[in-house]
């Protein structure tokens, strides 16, 4: 008992890339800048869908959302991954681990329902443009965000609490980034097939299903836009819905690889750097994408920063 007990009592080695120091302080100015980043690109998406009127959609509202997830879920990670590479010891805290591993878990999982709430927005924009405005209402926008941020909600509390009551029998290196449910998994000293599966549902649940609805709503797109008969008409369709497309590969695409394989198989860094990327990198992408890739975003930040620099002028 007292050696099962350690962990909680001493907290977790954080090990992250501890064993290759010039890698980790290459990594330390890459992550802060990219959080630095992050931050400025989702809080100017936030404020832009909130001032702009023409901005005032079921698109943008759900963009807004996404951007704050985005901000959430990286500052679960970040400020502790930089100050715990800045330190000699690697020590965290079992509060803040166990704190950490259910943020995380929530935001990520209300992520990737919010994705497969945009793909159905982007359907009802191509699919249904007549009806667009009487589908979309502002009530079922909000039960859609609502349902993305409760059942993310819910699968953390739901698989975190599991994980948290399996014994570690006082191993406290945690060879990883951050505090991770298939990371604490590999780290128990008893038999975790009931975790493993349950984990597996549970990425059933919030990836395979959400990215099924997501091939599912493309696949409409896909067959209204080629029964449009002028080009431009259907790059200006592709165009509404090509932001999106490529932030669910990016963000599916490592987030799968991570939880869709057995808990013991991956390589030393191959986890590392694929938790960074879904952690760090994704966050910052979306910004970038939706505001290189979208005219409305891109007048509205330069309408925004005129009107600014005119009232700085006048004062």
């Amino acid at each position: 008992m007292e050696e099962s007990n350690n962990s909680s009592e001493k907290g977790f080695l954080l090990l992250g890339f501890s064993d290759e120091p010039q890698l980790e302080r290459i990594l330390f100015v890459i992550i802060l800048l990219f959080y630095i980043l992050n931050i400025l690109g989702n809080t100017a998406i936030i404020l832009v869908s909130c001032l702009a009127p023409k901005l005032h959609t079921p698109m943008y509202f759900f963009l807004s959302n996404l951007s704050c997830v985005d901000i959430c879920f990286t500052t679960s990670v970040a400020p502790q991954l930089l100050v715990t590479m800045n330190k000699k010891e690697k020590n965290m805290s079992y509060g803040g681990c166990v704190a950490q591993l259910y943020v995380a878990m929530g935001l990520g999982s209300s992520e990737c329902i919010l994705l497969a709430v945009m793909a159905y927005d982007r359907y009802a924009a191509v699919c249904r443009p007549l009806q667009y405005t009487t589908i979309m209402h502002p009530q079922l926008c909000a039960s859609l965000a609502s349902v993305a941020w409760l059942s993310g909600l819910i699968t953390s509390l739901i698989q975190c609490s599991l994980t948290v009551q399996l014994p570690l029998c006082g191993h406290r290196k945690l060879d990883h980034i951050f505090c991770e449910v298939p990371v604490l998994i590999k780290l128990a000293c008893v038999n975790t097939t009931f975790n493993e599966i349950e984990l597996f549902v549970a990425s059933v649940i919030f990836l395979i299903v959400p990215v099924s609805l997501i091939l599912v709503s493309y696949g409409f797109i896909t067959k209204a836009v080629l029964r449009i008969k002028s080009a431009k008409g259907r790059w200006k369709a592709l165009g509404t819905c090509s932001s999106h497309l490529i932030v669910v590969i990016i963000f599916y695409g490592t987030i799968i690889f991570m939880y869709l394989q057995p808990a013991k198989s991956s390589s030393k860094n191959q986890g590392k750097f694929v938790s960074l990327f879904y952690t760090i990198v994704t966050p910052l992408l979306n910004p970038i994408i939706y505001t290189l890739r979208n005219k409305d975003v891109k007048g509205a930040l330069r309408t925004l920063l005129m009107r600014n620099v005119l009232v700085s002028e006048n004062i």
